[in-house]
């Protein structure tokens, strides 16, 4: 697995990764940021995922 320095912050507790690399990428996976940690990892390409908290507010 390759490790992305780059890390993609988003709002919601959801995300859909495919490496970004069209033909070079990999098959999309949607992964859940985990509520305790605040992050998911992907285990294809290794691309760091932070939620920014606003999901907190939803409730």
């Amino acid at each position: 697995m390759a490790q992305s320095d780059e890390v993609v912050h988003v709002s919601g507790l959801s995300v859909a990764c495919d490496g970004g690399g069209g033909q070079l990428g990999h098959p999309r996976v949607y992964l859940a940021i985990d509520r305790k940690t605040g992050h998911v990892d992907c285990p294809y390409c290794g691309q760091r995922f932070v939620s920014d908290g606003s999901h907190e507010s939803d409730h």
